[in-house]
């Protein structure tokens, strides 16, 4: 694989992805990378870091000559709610950070991995079994920026001939990271507040349907894309992922099975449901499944048994 340079690496992906990473090709040939210092010492000392502002020109090239990288992970960008309130500034990182990284992959012959979004889908893409190839017209900053970055990296690929990959990753629910900006927060934050507090106040109707996954899933979808066959990719850029459907109540009915007092309301914040509501209720993901055999492993039981268990072990701690 070589040495691996990630962008946005105090994310909530990358806080969770640089260890993986290391743990699988060694500390030295992961270099974490992001603007700001992680508190987390497992990513400060447990191997190469860098200050990297991906917006600025030339930032991401330093970094990869520095420590001649072979493959850059460009985490780095604003999620949803957020984007939404700074447009601007989402665009500068989302597409501005992601064409530096582009920029880098070519002059050095790097291969890049870039996360998408079901966020570039919209209310005129069908919403229940996207399919791979459809409709993308987003009505968010966010979702246009992505968009933006799939058609990059199918660029690169053409002109260039750059290796780059990508997956439209669900909401992604984690119990290491806090809640980050983004439109599927509530399915990571109604775990802590259920262990913590005892009830939530979601911002999405109960019955708000998303695709969702499990963070050990998106974990090991990055790095099966990334080491699958280039000859095996028909799309290369932004397969469609899935693992499972939930809504609000759904999660809060399996909370209860382990915590029969939890208790949840509703108070629907306008933006974020017109986001959610732009969204699919489930996409179809053969074409990962057929290319590289992707295939997910977390159900809504298993991965709220896990959530509780980690969550509840540091309340307990």
């Amino acid at each position: 694989m070589g040495r691996v340079l990630v962008t946005g690496a105090v994310g909530q992906i990358g806080s969770e992805l640089v260890p993986a990473l290391r743990r699988r090709y060694g500390d030295d040939d992961v270099v974490a990378s992001d603007v700001r210092v992680p508190d987390d010492e497992a990513l400060r000392g447990g191997g190469p870091f860098e200050i990297v502002d991906c917006a600025e020109p030339g930032a991401v090239e330093r970094a990869v000559r520095k420590h001649g990288v072979d493959r850059i992970v460009h985490l780095a960008a604003m999620l949803s709610a957020r984007a939404e309130a700074e447009p601007q500034r989402a665009w500068s990182v989302n597409v501005g950070g992601l064409m530096n990284a582009l920029e880098a992959a070519r002059e050095h012959r790097c291969a890049l991995f870039f996360p998408s979004s079901i966020g570039v889908f919209g209310p005129s893409t069908p919403r229940r079994m996207t399919p791979q190839v459809t409709v993308q017209r987003p009505t968010t900053i966010y979702g246009v920026s992505k968009l933006a970055g799939e058609l990059l990296c199918d660029w690169y690929f053409r002109r260039f001939g750059v290796d780059a990959r990508g997956v439209r990753f669900p909401g992604l629910v984690s119990f290491r990271t806090p809640p980050g900006g983004g439109t599927t927060d509530w399915a990571v934050a109604i775990y802590r507040a259920a262990v913590e507090e005892g009830r939530y106040t979601c911002y999405l109707r109960a019955d708000s349907q998303l695709d969702m996954m499990y963070m050990p899933d998106a974990l090991r979808a990055v790095v099966e894309l990334m080491e699958a066959p280039a000859a095996r990719l028909r799309h290369r850029n932004a397969y469609n992922v899935a693992a499972m459907q939930l809504t609000p109540e759904r999660v809060a009915a399996e909370i209860r099975r382990h915590l029969p007092d939890f208790q949840i309301d509703y108070r629907v914040d306008p933006l974020r449901q017109a986001i959610a509501d732009s969204w699919p209720e489930s996409v179809d993901d053969g074409a990962a499944r057929e290319d590289w055999r992707w295939q997910s492993r977390f159900t809504l039981e298993t991965m709220t048994f896990d959530m509780l268990d980690h969550l509840g072990r540091r309340e307990r701690s």
